[in-house]
């Protein structure tokens, strides 16, 4: 996923704004810090802003040091906030702990001393357009995936039925299911096929490419069919390991639009770091 952030800074900075930009660079004994180290926001002068630090107070008062930052042009200075409500200075937000935020102020005279580290883009690589697939377009779009939608059905897999995916492919068949695309370590394999065939074939190719994640929809029976058959084509129990199946956080979805949240969910906590298949 782009850093918005990181990406609106430079942006507007090359349109010869001022840029002030937020930071977190520690986090101390935090029970459940808001946000992880690097999380950025950053502002222009007359209060827009991108990103977040964690919401609540914490990002009110960043917001405040920020906006001074825009009067005073300090170029960097850090901010030390206590989240214990316990503390009579604390501010009280109930995930505790302490943060140190790293405020710093670029100006567009100067656009080049900006080196905010940029993300690469996340691919969300959908392979199955049917009622599933249509309902994970939006959310995963919505937490900023690129999606590419493929099947092998050109009345399913078409830019009307998906008019906002970043591609949709009609394959010939999913044991080619790999041959038009590329991966890498931030590619998202999602495979929800309208059968077992079909999730067998992109499942076997899926663990030769490179991915960040790959998850699987069906039954706990339906897993346990298709481990055993690549099991028999020789695929490591440390490969099959690696993937999320049944697909998604085990919240009782039923619906396809309960399934994609659920899916999206377990995607965000694998990128956030978090992921295994507990």
């Amino acid at each position: 996923m782009k850093n918005n952030a990181a990406y609106r800074a430079y942006e507007k900075l090359e349109k010869g704004y001022d840029v002030v930009v937020a930071r977190i660079v520690e986090t101390v004994s935090a029970r459940s810090s808001p946000r992880h180290n690097g999380a950025t926001m950053a502002f222009v002068a007359d209060g827009r802003n991108w990103g977040t630090v964690g919401g609540g107070l914490l990002e009110a008062k960043t917001t405040e040091e920020c906006m001074k930052t825009f009067k005073t042009k300090e170029k960097s200075h850090l901010c030390h906030f206590n989240l214990d409500g316990l503390d009579t200075e604390a501010l009280d937000m109930a995930c505790g702990g302490e943060v140190d935020i790293l405020i710093e102020y670029y100006s567009a005279d100067n656009p080049n001393a900006l080196k905010l580290p940029m993300q690469l883009e996340e691919t969300a690589l959908i392979f199955g357009a049917g009622h599933v697939g249509l309902a994970l377009d939006p959310v995963l779009r919505y937490i900023g995936f690129n999606i590419i939608v493929l099947d092998d059905r050109e009345e399913f897999a078409n830019h009307d039925r998906f008019p906002h995916a970043k591609d949709v492919v009609v394959i010939d068949s999913y044991e080619d299911g790999f041959r038009t695309i590329t991966t890498d370590e931030n590619t998202y394999i999602i495979i929800v096929t309208r059968g077992h065939k079909g999730d067998y074939a992109i499942l076997k190719s899926a663990l030769k490419q490179n991915h960040a994640y790959i998850g699987m929809i069906g039954s706990h029976k339906k897993t346990a069919t298709i481990f055993d058959m690549l099991r028999r084509d020789g695929v490591s129990e440390d490969a099959l390991q690696t993937v999320y199946a049944p697909i998604g956080e085990r919240i009782f979805a039923e619906t396809p639009e309960e399934i994609a949240i659920s899916i999206a969910a377990q995607m965000i906590r694998v990128r956030s770091g978090h992921g295994n298949r507990l």
